[in-house]
């Protein structure tokens, strides 16, 4: 059983829900948000190992949370993997280059999913330090 933290970022409620309960059942500590300010104050209470992020967030994209929350020391070192139904060429680089750690296209492929997470995780990820003052969106 693991002791790793998943923060589940997705704006669509039944792909949140099926994300959810797959790492749940994966044995993760899961805790979800709905668009990047549900992020921040989720990530404020208790900084996950782990951030499974859709690109296509309402309020600010995916790209842009992952781009502050590298350049903020107090969560630079937490791990992101994006996730995004609209895969197209180009989209992982972009993915990478805005501090993605990882690159997920939808529909997940929950055959390889657990073992991406671990390999992501195994990567240098922290532990989940604590809580932090999350920059202002």
């Amino acid at each position: 059983m693991s002791n790793r933290h998943v923060l589940v970022v997705d704006d669509n409620p039944t792909n949140l829900k099926l994300v959810s309960d797959l790492l749940d059942w994966f044995g993760y500590r899961v805790s979800t948000a709905m668009d990047a300010g549900q992020a921040l104050e989720a990530i404020r209470r208790k900084a996950p190992d782990l951030i499974l992020m859709d690109i296509g967030l309402p309020d600010i994209d995916g790209l842009t949370l992952a781009r502050l929350l590298k350049t903020d020391e107090k969560t630079k070192q937490i791990r992101i993997v994006a996730v995004t139904a609209c895969a197209m060429k180009g989209d992982e680089q972009k993915a990478l280059e805005a501090g993605c750690d990882a690159y997920i296209a939808k529909p997940i492929n929950t055959r390889t999913l657990r073992s991406q997470l671990a390999q992501c995780l195994q990567s240098g990820a922290p532990s989940g330090s604590g809580a932090f003052e999350a920059p202002r969106l």
